[in-house]
C-alpha cells in the first residue's frame, strides 16, 4: 500500500509560481512512476505531468508544457510540481498518483493522494 500526501497549494495570483510536493510512505517509491492530475468541480480528472521511476522520462499535458516541471527526489520520496507563470485556468484541486507505468492516463494510477487546492486569482 502506498499513502500519498500533497503539500504546497495555496491562493495565487496570475503571474506567481508554487511549488507542490507530494510524500510517499512507501520504502519503495523510486520503483513507481508518478503522475500529478487536476480536477475542477463538474469535470474529469486531467492529467497534468508526468515522470518514470528515475526521473529520466516526463510527459506534461500541452496546457501546461514550458510553465510546468515535474521532478523527484527518490532519496526523499517526494515528487514535485513546479509551477510558474500561473494562470487562473490553472485553479483546480492538484492530485499526485503512483503506477507501475508511465502513463497520462487516470486509469493507468494505482494509489492516489487526497489532493491539494491550488486557487489562481486574475
Amino acid at each position: 500500500q502506498v499513502q500519498l500526501v500533497e503539500s504546497g497549494g495555496g491562493l495565487m495570483q496570475a503571474g506567481d509560481s508554487l511549488r507542490l510536493s507530494c510524500a510517499a510512505s512507501v520504502g519503495t517509491f523510486s520503483r513507481y512512476h508518478m503522475g500529478w492530475f487536476r480536477q475542477t468541480p463538474g469535470k474529469e480528472r486531467e492529467f497534468v505531468a508526468a515522470i518514470s521511476w528515475s526521473g529520466g522520462i516526463t510527459y506534461y499535458a500541452d496546457s501546461v508544457k514550458g510553465r510546468f516541471t515535474i521532478s523527484r527526489m527518490n532519496a526523499k520520496n517526494t515528487v514535485y510540481l513546479q509551477m510558474n507563470s500561473l494562470k487562473p485556468e490553472d485553479t483546480a484541486v492538484y492530485y499526485c498518483a503512483a503506477s507501475s507505468i508511465v502513463a497520462t492516463r487516470t486509469s493507468a494510477y494505482e494509489y492516489w493522494g487526497q489532493g491539494t487546492q491550488v486557487t489562481v486569482s486574475s
